[in-house]
This record gives C-alpha cells, structure tokens and sequence, in this order.
C-alpha cells in the first residue's frame, strides 16, 4: 500500500505533506546561505529569494513526474538490522546486490544527493548562473530531507504501528509552530571530503532518531487526553481535523529539541555541500556572475538576517507557504478528514 500511494499520491495529499513542510526547506536553504565563506557569500546573498523559494520545487516536481518520488527518501530498515554496513555506498554496487527496482522502491536518497552534488559542480565550473541556483536548491531539498527521521523508515507514516499522520505532525506542525523560537545557529560551512559518505551519515543519523520519534508518540498517547488530540484547524482555505495546538506542544516538549537539533544538522549541511562543490570546481569567482549588485536596502536587509543567525535568531519569514490555525472547536463531524499523513 506504501509504494502504490507513493507513485500514486494524489496532489491533495503533496499539497498538505511535502518532505520537511515548507516552512522548514525555507528556513534550511535560506539560512544555509549564511553558513557560507566571503568568496561565495555575495552571489549567494544576492540570491537568497530564489533559494528560499525554490526550496521547495523538488517536492512540488512530484505532482508531474513519478520518478521524482523515491528521492526523497530512503528505507534503510528494508535491508536488515544493519542497514548502513550492508548496503554498499556506491551505486552501481548496490545495483549489483539488490537490483536498481529495489533501490528505486525503498528509496534513492543518498545517491540523488551525489548526483545533484556533482551537477552543482558542474554548474560552477561552467559559470552557469542558472544552473548554479537550480541544483543549490534541489541539493538542499535533498539533503534537508536526509535529515527527518522518517524519511529513513518503511513505516514513513506510522502506519506500520498505528501512528498515522506523524510524519506531517512532525516535520510539518512542530516547525510551524515552534520554528520561530529555535536557536538555528549552526556555524560555518566546511568542506566533505566524500558527499556520498556524508550523505549516508546524514541518512543513518536520522535513522537512529526514528524510532525515538514514534515511540515518544506512543507514550504520550497514554497520557494525553484523547478527547483534545485533535482540532478543527484551516490550512489554506479548506478546513481539516489535525492534531491540537497542544497535542503539538506537549509532543514538541517530549521530543526535547530533537526538531531543532535536526534544522541545525540541516542548515549546516546544506552550507557545507553548496561550499565543497564551489571547492571542487576550482573556487571560480562568483561575483563576476552578478548581474547587478542588490539595492542598498536589500543589501542592509539581507545584512540584518546574516547577524540575527549569528545570535541563533530569525527574521520573520511572511509567505512561506500554507500553516494550519487552529478554529473554534464545534462538535467534530465524521465528515472531517483526517490528519495529513
């Protein structure tokens, strides 16, 4: 049933649940862009809408191509208790062992990072402006999303242990409401010597931390009054039954920063990627690719966010896609739908 929904996903469901939520692939690409060195800084500041914009399009890309969708994920509990030792790093060896179908079924993530991190490469040696920005916000897509615990699981929705719909109350819900505290200060970017091998220490970290995301749901289940789980809340226009504003908050408490640790892991990463591709291409000056320098005010604006990341803080992010509210609590109709998975 996972795999049919997976390649058959009907666009409602993309539109309430896409990878981190919006408002988080806003938040990591945006602030990776001050993670970055003076050589690269510049071209990337001035840049900083289209980043944070375009953060998202590798999830919206899956509303008109299937084979977008097994990128962004990857079931390393389908190939056993030791996932990470038993699945060989390189492509076409794990081909070899599991055939591309398998790879293709439980998810392609590390190796989507590899790619999109060579063509990031690609694009600076060959000054291609475009190009540079396109797969610098496909590659931070990719590798926020290495990033959520259960983006590395087959039971992606709890649905393997009756837990459906945390995978949007986690990554989704919980940054909406709390991402505007987090502390994201996560220093400066570096160099990776292997993206491949760091993309699967990105994905194993994850892996780790995803059987504390649903059993923490587990035990607050138990506590928690059933009754004030769920409330009537409007995403968009159109009015759905979601998990409450508290149920949120205590989950978000019970999880004890793991979100926010997970967007810092995030941010840095996504820096540190677009900085060793720069590397690797032979550091070309991007300066010389600016059109025109940003206005003064940008400049002072762009400026103002650079040092509110200094001090772990954030300027406010007005249009970063749609969030749930909660309304007044009439009496709960069968007719409600259920939380986005």
């Amino acid at each position: 049933m996972k795999n049919y929904a997976r390649v058959l996903l009907p666009v409602i469901l993309l539109t309430l649940c896409t990878s981190w939520g919006f408002y988080a692939h806003y938040r990591v690409n945006r602030l990776a862009v001050f993670t970055l060195p003076k050589g690269m800084s510049t071209f990337y500041r001035a840049n900083l809408e289209y980043l944070t914009e375009h953060a998202i399009s590798a999830d919206r890309r899956r509303y008109v191509d299937s084979a977008e969708i097994p990128r962004h994920y990857f079931d390393a509990d389908h190939f056993g208790k030791d996932p990470f030792h038993t699945v060989p790093q390189k492509w076409a060896d794990a081909v070899d062992k599991y055939t591309a179908d398998t790879l293709y079924k439980y998810g392609t993530l590390p190796w989507t990072i590899q790619y999109n991190y060579y063509h990031l490469v690609d694009a600076f040696k060959s000054h291609d402006t475009s190009a540079i920005l396109h797969y610098s916000a496909y590659l931070g897509h990719y590798v926020a999303d290495a990033c959520v615990p259960l983006h590395t699981t087959q039971n992606h929705d709890g649905q393997l242990t009756h837990q459906e719909g945390i995978h949007a109350l986690w990554e989704s819900r919980l940054p909406e409401q709390f991402g505007n505290g987090y502390n994201y200060y996560a220093g400066k970017a570096r160099y990776l010597e292997n993206p491949l091998w760091q993309a699967f220490i990105l994905c194993r970290s994850s892996f780790k931390s995803a059987d504390s995301v649903l059993r923490i749901q587990r035990q607050l289940d138990k506590t928690f009054p059933a009754d004030q789980k769920y409330e009537i809340t409007l995403r968009g226009k159109r009015k759905i039954k979601d998990f409450s504003a508290a149920y949120c908050r205590a989950y978000h408490t019970a999880l004890k920063g793991m979100v926010q640790r997970r967007m810092r892991v995030a941010i840095l990463n996504v820096g540190s990627y677009w900085y060793s591709a720069w590397v690797d291409a032979g550091q070309p000056d991007l300066n010389k690719l600016l059109d025109s320098l940003p206005a003064v005010a940008q400049k002072q604006k762009t400026a103002h966010e650079a040092a509110l990341y200094q001090l772990g803080k954030v300027a406010e992010l007005p249009n970063f896609g749609v969030v749930n509210k909660p309304l007044p609590k009439p009496p709960l109709s069968s007719s409600v739908g259920k939380p986005a998975p």
